[in-house]
């Protein structure tokens, strides 16, 4: 399983993935789920991955080899000119590695089957992030929906529907989705550490602060055990249930 959320700022983005996979409780390996294609000055590109390994890494690979050679590019990331023409490049190529894996052609329930985030801004458009799903097709974040999660989403949603803020800081906006991934970690099994965080400030047209995220991190110990602390805080001030009648009683 996997856990990557695109968060829309009112000043770029921020971009969290894990990076567990598994095929079974005796088979778990690490894989990198973000990916960035950066032309500086003109357009940077972050997409991440969720579903079926062999298929990001097939769609992933396609991507990278249409982008290499000037006589390759049939089409390029580098050269679509809107992140929209992107959104539906990579929507394609999804598509195009799914039917060649099933032999049948594309369906819903494909067990090849995929989910991709991709952010980024193209000169002169806008900063963008689309949601594109194994069918091939997309949506687009917006303020009613500013951002998207892909895998293992249910743990750590209730945290992002409740704090985020539009107008929050990039370093805010890390500390909501180290909380986010702490419950989803906690929760689930198949989602592990180390954790890939990139963001990207509106206009910069570059990849901005990058890390890595690992175990032994500080920072996200002290997230870690002061949102458990503060739980248990918070819940202690809720006024306590009262069994006002006795049913026994008539």
């Amino acid at each position: 399983m996997t856990y990557c959320v695109g968060l829309r700022l009112n000043r770029g983005l921020v971009m969290m993935s894990d990076t567990r996979t598994n095929a079974g409780v005796d088979n778990i390996s690490t894989f990198g789920k973000m990916h960035t294609w950066c032309v500086p000055g003109e357009r940077m590109i972050t997409l991440m991955c969720s579903g079926n390994l062999a298929t990001t890494q097939a769609v992933v690979s396609l991507l990278e080899e249409r982008s290499k050679a000037q006589v390759d590019r049939s089409p390029s990331i580098l050269e679509e000119p809107s992140m929209f023409q992107v959104a539906r490049l990579v929507g394609q190529t999804l598509r195009e590695v799914i039917a060649a894996q099933s032999g049948d052609g594309q369906t819903a329930e494909s067990p090849f089957g995929a989910t991709l985030l991709i952010g980024g801004q193209i000169a002169p458009g806008p900063t963008r992030l689309f949601l594109v799903y194994p069918e091939g097709n997309f949506i687009e974040a917006s303020e009613d929906t500013p951002f998207f999660q892909i895998g293992e989403n249910k743990y750590g949603r209730p945290i992002l529907l409740r704090a985020h803020d539009p107008e929050m800081s990039f370093e805010e906006a890390v500390k909501l989705l180290l909380v986010s991934f702490d419950s989803t970690l906690k929760a689930n099994l198949s989602v592990g550490m180390p954790f890939d965080l990139q963001t990207y400030e509106n206009d910069s047209f570059r990849i901005g602060h990058q890390a890595r995220i690992l175990q032994d991190d500080p920072y996200f110990k002290e997230i870690s055990d002061g949102w458990g602390e503060a739980l248990r805080t918070a819940f202690g001030h809720l006024p306590s249930y009262s069994f006002s009648e006795d049913p026994s009683e008539p």
